[in-house]
């Protein structure tokens, strides 16, 4: 049984959750024509506030609102836009607090971990990205006779991009998209998640704080048919979207009809490759509790651990250890570190993975699998050995607290297991053998790997963040992530 206050979370609700609305051109809209949600929280399952939806005329307007404003924000001298992106990176980090305390009645991170994170992140992709608007340059080509003819490249923003943003993590989602638009000088749409719209309010009204433009960002929270409108739209010039591969297959086909581009970031079923020669004291319990961070609701997170042979059992033992004694609860509780998943419906897809996977032999459960009596939506943390490698279990994201473990032998045979899967998000090595860690990371079919316990694989903006095969294309992060909202027009000037 999972103890939750209920009353401490309605007042927190009622004081510390931006009032739902959308926001178009600079203005709140209070009432969507696309009805309202019922926004329940996590750890509770009561009705904490109604979100207002966006339909297609909210959506029309607010392109209509980003591109009036792409006149002003586009046409702004770059010094200007990297002042007033620094000012809005300072409010950023002046309410750090505020991200905070939104994230446990959102979508139940967990105050004492995740959650007090979100703000220096948010806060640190956007100075970065500040710091890109008055650096982006064009260059000069060699002509063929410089004495008569010039070629140059300028670097020019697309206008008007249509973000569409991720529930399990929304403030990090804008973070990673929105401030480099914006140093290229687009203007944006945003679309949150119905469950999680308050980050993306908390966001515009900083923007709005700091002196950015009424319209340069426009938030309309809604369903699918919101989105649809967002991705159809021509006002719109680019989509970025995180989330999962059957919505992504959707944005596709509907940006084919007018040849528009897309950047994905989906999901991903990461492996994490245990060698013998590590210190087990200091890996195992990052694997065991990195697996399990923001209740497993993290497309990059290590959910599936492959462990060389030597080391399997022990490995095992420990691993079961750790998760055992991970706090499970409420994730107002600083102590808390597994809180509840996003809504009922993840709750029960969860479960009954755990339970597809003991009742079909998918591997040997060592830790958790039983259900949690809560009006919450709580999952036990689960760990399972033995695991077959082509089982759902080991193929398809849980997207919750479940960590799958496997053995192996040889290299290739961890290289093999770990590329047996669609999915090419992230990949992890943990081996204090260098030349071991320089033989592995070009074989890994992933677009990040991590070395070694470290960083939370999107804590740092200049690192390119992103995947192959179905966990999407384009990149996110760093110079890369820049270039993703950057139309470079080539110029030839021939002589008079």
């Amino acid at each position: 049984m999972v103890t939750v206050d209920v009353k401490l979370h309605q007042d927190r609700a009622e004081r510390d959750l931006p009032r739902p609305r959308l926001v178009i051109g600079g203005k709140d809209v209070t009432d969507g024509s696309g009805g309202a949600y019922e926004h329940r929280n996590p750890a509770t399952g009561l009705i904490q506030a109604y979100v207002p939806l966006a339909g297609a005329t909210e959506v029309d307007q607010a392109v209509a609102a980003a591109r009036g404003a792409f006149e002003v924000w586009g046409r702004m001298r770059p010094a200007e836009r990297r002042r007033l992106l620094t000012r809005f990176a300072g409010l950023i980090r002046d309410h750090i607090a505020e991200f905070a305390a939104i994230c446990p009645l959102e979508n139940g991170v967990c105050i004492g971990g995740w959650a007090e994170n979100v703000g220096p992140h948010v806060a640190e992709w956007t100075e970065y990205y500040a710091g890109w608007a008055d650096k982006i340059e064009g260059m000069v080509g060699a002509a063929y006779s410089p004495h008569e003819n010039v070629e140059y490249t300028i670097a020019e923003p697309y206008g008007v991009i249509g973000h569409i943003i991720t529930w399990n993590s929304p403030a990090l989602s804008l973070a990673m998209k929105v401030p480099p638009s914006l140093a290229a000088g687009n203007t944006v749409v945003i679309k949150p998640a119905e469950s999680t719209p308050f980050s993306a309010l908390l966001f515009a009204d900083l923007a709005h704080e700091a002196g950015i433009p009424e319209g340069v960002i426009n938030v309309v929270t809604g369903l699918g048919d919101a989105g649809e409108a967002l991705v159809s739209h021509p006002g719109i010039d680019k989509i970025s979207f995180t989330g999962g591969p059957a919505t992504a297959r959707r944005i596709m086909a509907t940006a084919a009809q007018s040849l528009k581009p897309v950047l994905f970031e989906l999901g991903g079923k990461s492996a994490n490759l245990l060698f013998a020669d590590t210190d087990l004291d200091a890996v195992v319990p990052y694997c065991a509790a990195f697996a399990m961070s923001n209740t497993g609701q993290g497309c990059a997170l290590p959910t599936r651990l492959l462990v060389e042979r030597p080391i399997y059992e022990e490995v095992v033992q420990r691993v079961a250890g750790v998760v055992a004694h991970l706090p499970v609860g409420d994730p107002l509780d600083p102590a808390t570190y597994i809180g509840p998943l996003i809504n009922a419906t993840a709750r029960d897809r969860v479960q009954s993975m755990i339970d597809k996977a003991v009742s079909g032999g998918a591997g040997r459960l060592v830790h958790g699998g039983e259900r949690i009596d809560s009006e919450g939506y709580f999952v036990t943390p689960t760990v399972f050995a033995d695991v077959d490698n082509r089982s759902d279990l080991a193929q398809q994201e849980v997207f919750g607290p479940v960590l799958a473990i496997t053995p192996f032998d040889t290299e290739d045979e961890a290289v093999a297991l770990a590329n047996d899967t669609e999915y090419g998000l992230s990949a992890y090595i943990q081996s204090r053998d260098i030349g071991r860690v320089n033989r592995l990371v070009p074989r890994l079919k992933a677009g990040t790997v991590y070395v070694n316990p470290g960083p939370n694989p999107i804590s740092s903006p200049t690192t390119p963040f992103g995947g192959v095969g179905m966990s999407g294309f384009g990149r996110e992060g760093g110079r890369a992530g820049l270039d993703e909202f950057i139309n470079v027009k080539g110029v030839g000037v021939g002589r008079v």
